[in-house]
């Protein structure tokens, strides 16, 4: 017979551990030699942002940094606390710093929830060091927190747990007597153990919180489950079927083959992209149907409108944000149908991947040459000063061209001649290319008419 846990606190919680070596996951930033385990030998820790999805171990992170260098560690919620609190914890650190000399670790979950004045309250305090900000995040850092405070903070990047790992960590949840569930006597089948693992989807919270509700369901039905002895004590078999039961609503994003979220999402994503609207509504209904969360897929397709869309029509990315929105106010089911009319409008739109193409080609440039000068014709000069040094000097106004094109540089003269956006010939940017290459013709006249010229100077 067992008994259900009694701890108030949440599996998940209680599971949570508080050195390096016994976290899961993230191999590339808690390995040997690796950025954390670096940083926690060197026993100073930087301001840092930790992006990625729920359950990844982003709070567990800032709480081992902090108990390793003996910093006093602080827990800041976004949605609950605003400028005010801040401005305790400030007072707070000053006067901890004074006393005892101990560095104070603020940890803001859901950072990006602050709007951008309530961000710049950190600032001064993160710049002076009194402060080492550890910020968490599920958006993109680059969209979502100010420029000033990303520039003071390292940013890493979390993955979902892989369900290897997630396994691990139920096993240990099931054999720890203190702060898990070892007391309970129970063992679960290898394959209810996977099945709990996948249903997880990468987040290793909702992982335990749902083998903890497997095992107060085991404790309610224990004298209908096997029981298997280890010699010192007689287990409750957690079985398949049970799991299952438990699960119910969870399990149904997978099917009887045993997709995962990331297929079913990837198929979506390619019959969007092959132009195929059989295929891309099936996978909408699919996801749909199984419990997906409707602004996730509708986020997916905001981002195809612009990484397979992009100018080959313009139109697809208002079409995909209006169904955003559509959703947002009609919720389900009857949003729902805004998402299958964006998912066929994507499916059959001219395809162009351009505009992504562009922005890897950009970036590689970008960090290859680094902070390139801006020219100095480009440059305003609203100072005599700046006018006097060559700002804004020769710029022409291409407002006053017959043609609006002017013959000048836009780019740093290391770069000059380059070339990033290649539009195709389909769809709208088939006119977008003809206007390039009429205006490239144009200014190649130019340029050859201005030669001309100063040969004959």
């Amino acid at each position: 017979m067992i008994s259900p846990p009694t701890d108030n606190s949440p599996l998940a919680e209680r599971m949570r551990p508080i050195r390096l070596q016994d976290f899961v996951g993230q191999r590339h930033l808690v390995g040997k030699g690796q950025f954390l385990s670096q940083l926690i030998d060197s026993g100073r820790i930087p301001s840092l942002l930790l992006w990625g999805p729920p359950g990844s171990g982003k709070t567990t992170l800032a709480a081992i940094l902090a108990h390793a260098i003996s910093a006093r560690f602080i827990f800041f919620s976004a949605v609950l606390a605003g400028v005010k609190e801040v401005r305790q914890i400030v007072d707070q650190a000053r006067d901890a710093l004074s006393e005892d000399h101990r560095p104070t670790i603020l940890f803001v979950d859901e950072i990006h929830r602050f709007n951008r004045s309530q961000q710049d309250a950190f600032l001064p305090h993160v710049e002076n060091g009194l402060l080492t900000l550890i910020g968490a995040t599920t958006e993109n850092p680059s969209f979502q927190i100010n420029a000033p405070l990303l520039s003071r903070c390292q940013v890493l990047l979390l993955t979902p747990l892989d369900t290897d790992d997630i396994i691990r960590v139920l096993q240990r949840a099931l054999a720890d007597a203190e702060q898990g569930l070892g007391a309970c006597n129970l063992a679960i089948e290898d394959s209810a153990l996977r099945i709990l693992a996948e249903a997880a989807d990468g987040d290793c919270r909702r992982a335990l919180n749902q083998l903890e509700t497997v095992a107060l369901f085991a404790a309610e039905q224990a004298q209908h489950l096997p029981v298997w002895s280890d010699g010192d004590s007689d287990k409750t078999v957690i079985t398949t079927d049970l799991v299952r039961q438990s699960l119910q609503q969870k399990t149904l994003r997978y099917d009887a083959r045993g997709e995962e979220h990331y297929n079913l999402i990837s198929a979506l994503h390619k019959s969007l992209r092959d132009s195929d609207p059989d295929g891309a509504v099936y996978w909408l209904g699919r996801m749909l149907i199984g419990g997906e969360d409707p602004l996730y897929l509708a986020r997916r397709m905001i981002r195809f409108a612009s990484e397979d869309i992009g100018n080959a029509d313009p139109q697809a990315l208002q079409v995909a944000l209006n169904c955003r929105q559509a959703y947002h106010m009609l919720g389900s089911p009857e949003g729902e149908l805004a998402l299958y009319q964006a998912a066929v409008y994507l499916a059959t739109a001219p395809k162009s991947n351009a505009i992504y193409a562009c922005t890897h080609h950009v970036r590689a440039v970008i960090e290859r040459t680094g902070s390139l000068p801006v020219p100095l014709h480009l440059r305003n000069a609203p100072t005599r000063l700046m006018q006097d040094i060559g700002y804004g000097h020769g710029y022409q106004y291409a407002h006053d061209d017959r043609d609006a094109v002017v013959l000048q540089e836009h780019l740093p003269s290391e770069l000059s001649g380059s070339v990033y956006y290649q539009p195709t010939n389909r769809g709208y940017e088939a006119v977008i290319k003809d206007r390039l290459d009429k205006w490239k013709q144009i200014l190649k006249q130019r340029a050859q008419h201005h030669d001309q010229q100063q040969r004959k100077k």
